[in-house]
């Protein structure tokens, strides 16, 4: 068993996620795993910031008007229980901060006092294909006080069922993309790593002994980075998720009139008919 805590001891509040399982499975399906073994990713907590009614949010260019170094998401999402196959028709929602490290649709609150809540940039979500692949058209997320570089990802099926909660990470090194990222003043970043959260010291991401959930990384500042990652689930041991705990307008927390965002399901998906303004 293995228990994943997200606790943020900074913001005076603490939530956790479920006990849940790894699952190992050999795969040797060259279109499954990057890696030899077919490892099924942790669930994650979805907030403090996850996408409300994100069924309005059908898109691949999720960049609205933020500006910074470009970024393609790419996310496969295979399944553990058909020997890591591609899963196809999953909907695959994403969403990050900004260069400045702050969320579309919330603001006005301890965490954030930016107010973004009329705002969607950098929210969006998909439909895999055969190979079960989705890619979004973005920026590369910035950082904020306590929390490494990083994307939330919810993956649903077809019919809207919740699969995965789960979270991506960034590789880290003097010769990294979030240190190349946050030196690009040119771009927009101004913080720098001065205060940064690394992964071995963030809540999410510190029991990640193996690197399980680290994206790789490709690409320069000039011509923009590819952030690929395979997502293992399994669509049979479905792992549940809990929010973070505390109260309405509270540390790190949405604002009094702000929700957490719908529960597991939904309305399936439809292909997108118009894009909304995203500003």
């Amino acid at each position: 068993m293995h228990r994943k805590d997200f606790i943020k001891n900074s913001l005076g509040f603490l939530g956790a996620s479920l006990i849940v399982p790894k699952v190992l499975m050999s795969c040797n399906n060259s279109k499954a795993d990057q890696k030899s073994d077919c490892e099924v990713w942790d669930s994650e907590t979805e907030g403090p910031f996850p996408t409300k009614q994100p069924s309005s949010y059908s898109r691949s260019n999720i960049k609205g008007d933020r500006t910074g170094v470009n970024a393609v998401i790419k996310i496969t999402v295979t399944d553990v229980d058909d020997n890591c196959m591609p899963l196809k028709d999953a909907i695959v929602d994403i969403w990050h901060c900004d260069k400045d490290g702050n969320y579309s649709q919330y603001g006005g609150m301890v965490m954030q006092p930016t107010d973004y809540k009329s705002y969607n940039f950098l929210r969006g979500r998909q439909l895999t294909n055969e190979k079960g692949e989705v890619q979004f058209s973005s920026i590369f997320p910035g950082w904020y006080i306590s929390r490494a570089t990083h994307i939330h990802v919810h993956i649903y099926d077809k019919t809207g069922k919740s699969l995965k909660v789960t979270q991506i990470a960034f590789p880290e090194g003097n010769d990294s993309a979030v240190v190349l990222v946050n030196a690009a003043k040119s771009y927009g970043y101004t913080k720098g790593m001065e205060g940064y959260t690394y992964n071995a010291d963030d809540n999410v991401f510190s029991d990640d002994v193996d690197g399980n959930q680290i994206a790789k990384v490709s690409g320069s500042l000039e011509k923009g980075f590819m952030i690929d990652v395979n997502i293992v689930i399994s669509t049979k041991n479905i792992e549940e998720f809990k929010e973070p705990m505390g109260v309405p307008g509270g540390p790190g927390m949405p604002p009094p009139d702000g929700k957490m965002g719908p529960p597991p399901g939904g309305k399936p998906m439809v292909p997108p008919t118009t894009v909304q303004q995203q500003k």
